[in-house]
């Protein structure tokens, strides 16, 4: 084992809630998706550790003189002569096959991608476009399995449940925007279903210390928030954090289905569906006691600041 493997095993997280502290860490790592919400949570940490870090994406991000930036896809046709043996893969898993070439050129010897537990809970839907995601998600991690071990790459595939933080999130944050927009929130039946929804940072969390953890080599986990609780009971709480009284409508699927018809002529809500009623009522809980195990995963209660919302 090289120095930089023996730094990266010594690699420690002294907080789940903040971020590492650990000092002379300088591995190469390269972030694909960097300017996501779970990239964004993940360069503070990385540059705190003093990785030398390759940020990618496909949008124009400030400079910041601790983070590389490379602009995709043109980076891709100018490769440097550099090896970054270790990678994190924070944008939709199945663009990742897009960049084999580029994780190849750079000589990659380990690889987290973050999938997402829609491929189980999506699979069954009755919207044929969230079947596709699934089917999307699952052949995706097939295909980076496949290619990773043809290749001598070890992988970490880690699905989350139910991301949100800061604002940026397409779960919480949405059902915020349309509570501040019409002062109520319509829910199917008792919307009863179970959730765990998962802050951005310790998905960042889970990346990075999964990255370093050695008994995490080609495995896939479930990673889930640290509390369960039901579907309205979190749309609850969302009206609390915008410090506005609950009001909330019980509605027949049919005029669910009239209410989401008028929402996706906003095209912030063009993807939404029935389907996305109907699961109010389904119990989506994934167990991340491996992850637990595995890397030290202990993921934060469900707790809504001000800084969680969208502005």
């Amino acid at each position: 084992m090289d120095v930089a493997d023996t730094k990266l095993q010594n690699l420690k997280l002294k907080s789940w809630n903040s971020s590492i502290t650990d000092a002379d860490f300088s591995n190469r790592i390269g972030i694909l998706g960097a300017s996501s919400l779970v990239g964004g949570c993940l360069l503070p940490m990385l540059a705190a550790i003093n990785c030398h870090v390759t940020a990618y994406s496909r949008k124009t991000v400030a400079e910041d003189k601790r983070i590389h930036w490379q602009r995709l896809p043109q980076c891709t046709t100018q490769l440097e002569d550099e090896t970054t043996p270790f990678w994190i893969c924070v944008a939709p898993i199945w663009v990742l096959p897009d960049y084999f070439d580029l994780l190849e050129k750079k000589r990659v010897r380990r690889l987290v991608v973050l999938s997402s537990t829609s491929r189980f809970t999506k699979d069954d839907s009755t919207d044929m476009e969230e079947q596709a995601i699934a089917r999307k998600l699952s052949d995706a991690e097939q295909r980076v399995r496949k290619w990773a071990e043809n290749h001598g790459v070890e992988w970490v595939i880690l699905r989350p449940t139910l991301i949100y933080g800061f604002g940026r999130d397409k779960n919480i944050s949405e059902i915020a925007r349309v509570i501040r927009r019409f002062g109520f929130f319509p829910l199917f039946g008792k919307a009863n279903g179970l959730r765990q929804p998962i802050h951005a940072s310790d998905v960042a969390s889970a990346c990075l210390t999964a990255l370093q953890a050695s008994n995490t080599a080609n495995r896939a986990y479930n990673i889930s928030g640290g509390e369960t609780l039901s579907y309205r009971e979190m749309v609850v709480r969302i009206f609390f954090a915008l410090s506005l009284r609950p009001r909330i409508l019980s509605v027949p699927l049919w005029f669910f289905g009239l209410a989401i018809a008028l929402l996706r002529r906003i095209p912030r809500y063009r993807n939404w569906s029935t389907a996305m009623a109907e699961r109010m009522n389904q119990d989506l809980v994934f167990d991340h006691s491996e992850a637990s195990r595995d890397f030290g995963f202990k993921p934060r209660d469900f707790e809504l600041l001000t800084t969680d919302l969208p502005t």
